[in-house]
């Protein structure tokens, strides 16, 4: 059984912004939110590393979470189910050195950052109602995670919800100890949050972009560079030499298509337009063809 009953993924968010970094220019602003997300996402595959490496499969894990309370949004980072309690984590991979003054959080140059513990209290007070509307009175333990080596937080009080690098190890053979086996109800309560998860958040933070302005091509699949050719089935980076068979170099070209214009079919122009290397229309219909499901109509044809 896999402990990971709701595994984590790649926002869209993310998606979509690490392909317009490739096809236009981005501002700082947007750069910045990018470098952002990576970071996050980066720590979390970390944390969840932990988790698999240290917690027994009885352990239900739920990464991402996005839920709704009283019209409020909130996300989870992860959410371990034990049979009691409930254990909630805010991850962050935060590098460098970080001051507490007044309650409120600073990087070291002094820079005002918003407060994590203030982030997991809303986040956890949000979940218990939501937990208790459905049902369940679980007793839940929540604690900002910090899991990069590089980081230090000077000034912090002793008794804030905080788990540091060198303690995960700790905290993680601490949980383990619970050697209770899962109750129907555990089940029950991964299977609601599963069923309750907001798919595509509401909240994506993205610049305005249209198809004429996006640059046309496809990629290396291993440097990203559009200085690629076309070349015996094959399409061959002239940058790093890397080679990709051709078929899924536009399958690659044909989802980050879709990611970007959902409103937009996945037609044999659209993609040849799109791809702009492959030198033949017959050649793009082949390899949709043989990998997609083909829609006929009596003027046109696309593909799901």
């Amino acid at each position: 059984m896999n402990m990971f009953s709701k595994p984590r993924h790649e926002s869209t968010e993310l998606i979509i912004l690490r392909y317009l970094n490739k096809r236009m220019i981005l501002s700082e602003k947007d750069l910045l939110h990018l470098a952002s997300l990576e970071k996050g996402y980066a720590g979390e595959l970390i944390f969840d590393s932990w988790l698999e490496r240290k917690l027994p499969n009885k352990f239900l894990v739920l990464s991402d979470l996005l839920l709704e309370c009283n019209n409020t949004t909130f996300q989870i980072d992860s959410l371990v189910i034990s049979p009691d309690p409930v254990y909630m984590f805010e991850v962050k991979n935060f590098e460098g050195d970080y001051v507490i003054k007044a309650d409120k959080w600073y990087v070291r140059n002094g820079i005002e950052i918003q407060d994590p513990v203030l982030q997991l209290k809303r986040s956890e007070t949000l979940l218990r109602k939501l937990l208790q509307q459905n049902g369940f009175q679980c007793t839940i333990e929540a604690y900002v995670v910090f899991v990069n080596p590089e980081f230090y937080l000077y000034q912090a009080p002793t008794n804030l919800p905080i788990i540091y690098p060198s303690q995960i190890n700790r905290m993680l053979d601490k949980i383990k100890t619970n050697t209770l086996t899962p109750r129907e109800r555990d089940y029950k309560l991964d299977s609601q949050l599963n069923s309750l998860h907001i798919v595509d958040s509401p909240y994506k933070r993205l610049p305005l972009y249209s198809y004429e302005q996006l640059k046309k091509g496809i990629t290396c699949e291993k440097c990203s560079s559009f200085q690629v050719l076309y070349v015996n089935k094959l399409v061959v980076c002239t940058v790093c030499n890397h080679k990709e068979m051709a078929a899924k170099a536009v399958l690659r070209s044909v989802e980050e298509f879709r990611v970007l214009f959902p409103e937009k079919r996945i037609s044999i122009d659209n993609i040849f337009n799109w791809c702009q290397i492959i030198d033949s229309k017959r050649t793009i219909t082949t390899f949709l063809s043989a990998n997609l499901h083909k829609v006929n109509h009596s003027r046109y044809t696309y593909f799901l």
